[in-house]
């Protein structure tokens, strides 16, 4: 994959699907009913998904040569559930924007 906003694209969706899975079905199995696997499966997958997600920021700072401001609003919007779906609008934007030197 040449465009590097394309991935962050890709792994910041999975990762905020993953988020919100976290918060929305593992966390109310494991003090609900009593599941506290729930959230150990769950949280390994969001943990793997969240480093890569980092690496993939990380891409496209340095591939796209973003401006840290950007890679910054990028990384607090996955820190919040369901952002990732807003700032998913703004990286299709800025994945246009991209054009390898």
């Amino acid at each position: 994959m040449k465009n590097p906003v394309t991935l962050l694209r890709i792994v910041s969706l999975a990762e905020g699907i993953s988020y919100l899975v976290l918060l929305g079905i593992a966390m109310p199995l494991k003090y609900g009913a009593n599941m506290p696997e729930a959230v150990k499966i769950v949280g390994a997958i969001h943990g793997a998904l969240f480093v890569v997600f980092c690496a993939a920021l990380l891409r496209a700072l340095l591939g796209a040569r973003w401006p840290l401001g950007r890679a910054a609003l990028v990384f607090a919007a996955s820190l919040i559930p369901f952002a990732a779906f807003w700032m998913d609008r703004r990286l299709r934007a800025w994945q246009s924007e991209y054009s390898p030197s």
